[in-house]
């Protein structure tokens, strides 16, 4: 199956921007499921200087609830789209949210090594070539014991599952898509879901990038199964991170 790469998936963003957030809008959970995610992250409300770096940030959704889990971090939102970051920056934000056009591919490439206490990214790994290089830019990002948490469409290898998210796609996901232009990307999600890793696999990979503790929580609702939550520290104690 054929899946868009670098600058054709961009521009695909581009292109779907401007009803991004009314199609999300309709997804039941879509919004309180990524603060539920940010939450799990357990950043300190209090935690002035911390810094958390949102990746794969797209029109704000997710920094929005990386700033209602922690209010005073100073947050770094990063998305490879013109389009989504347009929206994004539209919209009212504090003085300690910036937003930064760069690929994911380019974190390696930063002069931010070890400068992070988190990492966030929402529906960005089953979208680059390489996850298990950009897991590790992303270890080479965060301080000694900083989080990671990858909040993700990964199936759970149950052929339940995948026929469901079939059936979703089929009927509701790509015709939605289709009505406002942008089958293609659509499309896209359809395919890369089936594509990426399960659950187990990309738990795995990301163990092998250098985050010796990973725990896996499933997304409830109609979502059982299609995405989970992957939670991670490097160079963490015994404990790990909470899964709660």
């Amino acid at each position: 199956m054929t899946l868009l790469r670098d600058h054709d998936l961009a521009r695909a963003f581009d292109h779907a921007s401007h009803t991004y957030d009314r199609l999300t809008a309709l997804s039941p959970g879509y919004r309180s499921d990524l603060l539920r995610s940010a939450h799990r992250l357990r950043l300190p409300r209090g935690g002035r200087g911390l810094r958390v770096l949102d990746l794969g940030c797209g029109t704000g959704s997710s920094t929005r609830a990386l700033l209602r889990a922690a209010p005073y971090a100073r947050i770094t939102a990063v998305d490879a789209s013109a389009g989504m970051l347009e929206r994004a920056r539209a919209k009212r934000w504090p003085t300690n949210v910036r937003f930064l056009q760069r690929p994911a591919e380019e974190l390696a490439a930063t002069d931010d090594d070890g400068s992070y206490d988190a990492v966030f990214a929402a529906y960005v790994f089953r979208n680059v070539a390489e996850p298990g290089e950009i897991l590790e830019a992303v270890r080479g990002l965060l301080r000694p014991g900083g989080r990671l948490l990858v909040h993700e469409y990964s199936l759970s290898g149950s052929p339940v599952h995948r026929a469901v998210w079939n059936t979703l796609c089929r009927g509701v996901i790509v015709p939605a898509g289709t009505l406002t232009g942008d089958r293609e990307l659509y499309h896209h999600l359809w395919r890369s879901v089936l594509s990426f890793d399960t659950a187990p696999v990309f738990a795995r990979r990301i163990a092998r990038a250098g985050f010796p503790f990973v725990r896996t929580v499933p997304v409830g609702g109609w979502q059982t199964g299609i995405i989970h939550v992957f939670l991670a520290r490097s160079g963490a104690g015994p404990a790990g991170p909470e899964a709660s």
